[in-house]
């Protein structure tokens, strides 16, 4: 089949790589301009973009799809089906008309379930036992199309944003491979109204650790937002990032430090305490509790503010 692929990040990187390991033409891709990155700040290729000049296709980089002339090389590749993954430009009607047999939207949740930006972390956050990728076909409205195709995943407890990631961007790429070649037969289902929830974009403020809450909410805070954008609180008055927490035990002020001994460091929580395992001071490496505690004095009744 003749394809345009268009996404940006390594969870589209997978996909397109397994698009072309299929046996499919794609004809032309579309990914985010060039962005800084590193210390440098130089302008870098997104995974895609990589994947797809390793393969020699055909690369355009708009920076918006709204006005008409950007659609011209897409309507010039001749594509039966656009696909769609991660891509973080929306795709107007116009675009959506283009290829005969539409645009197919990998998304990372069992949709109707965490329609928008962040579906894994979401997904974590909220204590879902489950998420997946569904195959949508995709129209005007936010994750709104009906679906072709579900796979499903449990979400383990030790489970992080990072390592649900890979296991979707796994799961996707075979999914859209599946779809692709059951394209003739696959019924689209519309998606039922009840059941929907938003996916918002993550921001720093989300993964601030508010101590008043419950620990097993906080501990799923930290796993959620590892990676990206890291859950935090204060300490000493700078910023503190937790990598890795455990809900325990514990009864004090939300905030209270409780212990804070040899590899054990406790927090108060509303309901519970949170173990803090492992910890990352501003302009520091990350460390286990063991090594952050040592040589520091922290005295009865210290907290780490809201």
């Amino acid at each position: 089949m003749k394809i345009i692929f268009a996404g940006t990040p390594e969870f589209a990187r997978l996909a397109l790589a397994a698009i072309i390991e299929a046996g499919h033409e794609v004809a032309l891709v579309l990914t985010q301009p060039d962005r800084p990155s590193g210390r440098g700040m130089k302008l870098a290729p997104s995974p895609v973009k990589q994947e797809a000049e390793k393969h020699g296709i055909p690369v355009f980089q708009p920076e918006s799809l709204k006005d008409s002339a950007s659609h011209q090389p897409i309507k010039e590749a001749g594509a039966e089906v656009m696909v769609v993954a991660a891509y973080g430009l929306i795709l107007p009607q116009a675009v959506l008309d283009i290829p005969a047999r539409g645009c197919l939207n990998i998304h990372a949740s069992l949709l109707p379930r965490w329609r928008g930006a962040a579906p894994i972390q979401r997904a974590i956050e909220a204590g879902d036992a489950e998420t997946g990728i569904c195959i949508m076909q995709m129209e005007a409205g936010l994750d709104t199309g009906p679906v072709l195709l579900e796979k499903r995943l449990l979400i383990l407890d030790t489970d992080s944003g990072a390592s649900l990631h890979d296991k979707l961007a796994e799961l996707g790429a075979a999914a859209i491979v599946e779809a692709l070649s059951k394209l003739e037969e696959l019924k689209a289902v519309p998606q039922p109204e009840q059941g929907v929830t938003y996916a918002s974009k993550l921001s720093r403020e989300d993964a601030r650790l508010d101590w008043a809450q419950p620990a097993a909410v906080l501990a799923r805070k930290v796993r959620a937002f590892n990676p990206v954008p890291g859950a935090w609180t204060i300490f000493s008055g700078e910023p503190l990032k937790i990598w890795q927490a455990q809900a325990v035990p514990g009864k004090g002020h939300p905030g209270e430090i409780l212990e804070a001994a040899a590899n054990r460091l406790l927090v108060a929580c509303g309901e519970g305490a949170l173990q803090l395992m492992e910890l990352q001071k501003a302009g520091a490496r990350r460390v286990d509790a063991r090594a952050f505690l040592s040589g520091l004095k922290i005295l009865p009744g210290a907290s780490l503010s809201n």
